[in-house]
This record gives C-alpha cells, structure tokens and sequence, in this order.
C-alpha cells in the first residue's frame, strides 16, 4: 500500500486554485453571455406560470420573437422587468 502525505503547503495551494477557479466561474458578466432566451428559461428566472408569460406578451410588457414555433426573449427586456423600469 503507497501512502502519500499532504503538507499544508499542499492544501494552502490547492485552496488557492480552487479560490482562483470559483472566481473565474462567477465573474460578473460572465454569466450573462446568452442574448436570448427561450421560454422555460423566462419562466424559471421570473418564477412565473405558461399563462402569465403569455400575458406579458400580450399586453406588451415583454418583447419577444417567434422563430418557428419557438419564442425567444432579450435578456436586456426581463433584465429591465425585474428591476422595475419596464419600457
């Protein structure tokens, strides 16, 4: 059976790595990389049902654009929505 050891230098430098890669992953703006969303990633971020999605398109509150069947929203408008400065 081989034993290795671990020095606190060695956790010290994978704590250090870890920290480095964390930071990388959270980085501001980093996250918001996509344009545009589909519907289900709409409702999962607003918390909001099918039918309420459809009523803010309807009444305009969201802009949104129909490829095929599919609609897509800009990230910037729900962005907007959740801060309270729609339209």
């Amino acid at each position: 059976m081989n034993v290795e050891l671990l020095t606190k230098e060695d956790l010290k430098n994978f704590k250090t790595e870890l920290l480095n890669d964390i930071r990388e992953i959270i980085k501001p703006g980093a996250g918001q990389s996509k344009q545009w969303l589909k519907s289900n990633e709409v409702r999962k971020m607003l918390s909001i049902s099918p039918g309420t999605l459809q009523n803010l398109r309807i009444n305009g509150t969201l802009r949104y654009t129909k490829i095929g069947g599919m609609m897509y929203y800009k990230l910037e408008d729900i962005t907007r929505i959740l801060e309270g400065n729609s339209r």
